[in-house]
Formats: C-alpha cells, structure tokens, sequence
C-alpha cells in the first residue's frame, strides 16, 4: 500500500533531497545515486569520506541494472534479503558510489517499507547508515529526527528489521566476507 508519507518521500528523493527510512538493522540516509549534488551533500551530513563507497539498494533486480553489467545466479538466490553483494560495476557508474573501491556494493531489499520507497519512486537508491561517521546508527525514528531534524529533508516514519547487525557484504566473485553480519 502506498501511503502519503510514502509519496511524499519518493517526491523528495526524485526531486533531488535526502530522506532518512528504516532498513532491515538501522535507519538509512538514502538519495538518488546518479544525483551527484544529492550524494556529496549525504556524505558531508553523514561526515564519511567519498573514497569509501555506498551500498545501492533496489526493489528487485531490474532496478540495478544501471548499476551492474550481470549478477550471478548465487548472489540471485540470496535476494530479497538482507546480504549485500560487491559486484562488478558498469563502466560509467560514478566515482561517487564507488569511492576507491573496483566493485559496487549492491542489494535488492526485503525490508517492506525500503523495497517500497524503491518502487515509490522507480529507482535504486543510496543506503547508508543514518549516522555520523563513527557513532552507532539510528535504529529508531524518533532518533533520527532528534540528531538530524533540519538536515535531512525528510523521516519516513517506519521500523527497523530484526537483524542484530549490519547486513554482511560478500564479494560477489570470492564470496569471501567483506563484513560479517
């Protein structure tokens, strides 16, 4: 079902804002990723450097297309789920998104309310933890609004997953771990 507050958040993000919505661990500062202006001002809130990279996340694979050339069939089979994957990228995916990294961190939600602020607003976006850089993230709405109220353009209210940690990352090629979950 989609919802005014959810219209009001994809409004936001397609116009070029930042909106802060539940994952499945924590809150998550979110943006159009092919929005440089929008991308650099997330990362001077978030206080992160450019040269780490942000994950992407999508309603369903159709919506990474812009992002990754293919996805093999066992990073498909984890998803939706809460694992992101390293990927190889398209040629001309941001420097932004990547950071200093050769791969994409990518995934396609299973938290309801992310998935569907992704097809709220028909695309992927930037997912990276409601937080300045160093410091635990939000895990409730009421904390985002009180450390980032006038920031942000936009709290969707909502509730966090049950997962007790990030999602893990794995190199899509090695399957090794990059963060454990």
């Amino acid at each position: 079902m989609i919802t005014g507050q959810l219209l009001q958040a994809a409004r936001i993000l397609k116009n070029g804002g930042i909106v802060a919505y539940a994952t499945e661990y924590c809150f998550g500062f979110g943006c159009d990723p092919m929005n440089r202006v929008a991308v650099l001002r997330l990362l001077r809130i978030k206080r992160r450097s450019l040269a780490k990279g942000l994950i992407i996340i999508a309603a369903d694979t159709a919506q990474l297309a812009p992002y990754v050339e293919k996805i093999p069939a066992h990073v498909l089979a984890t998803w939706p789920g809460a694992r992101t994957w390293l990927l190889e990228a398209r040629a001309e995916v941001p420097v932004w998104l990547m950071g200093d990294h050769p791969k994409i961190a990518v995934r396609v939600t299973a938290h309801p309310q992310a998935a569907a602020l992704c097809r709220t607003a028909g695309m992927a976006l930037v997912s990276t933890s409601a937080n300045r850089a160093g410091s635990a993230p939000a895990r409730r709405f009421r904390d985002v609004v009180r450390r980032f109220k006038g920031e942000v353009d936009y709290v969707l209210p909502g509730m966090v997953g049950d997962l007790p940690a990030p999602t893990p990352i794995h190199d899509a090629v090695t399957r090794e771990p990059i963060r454990p979950g």
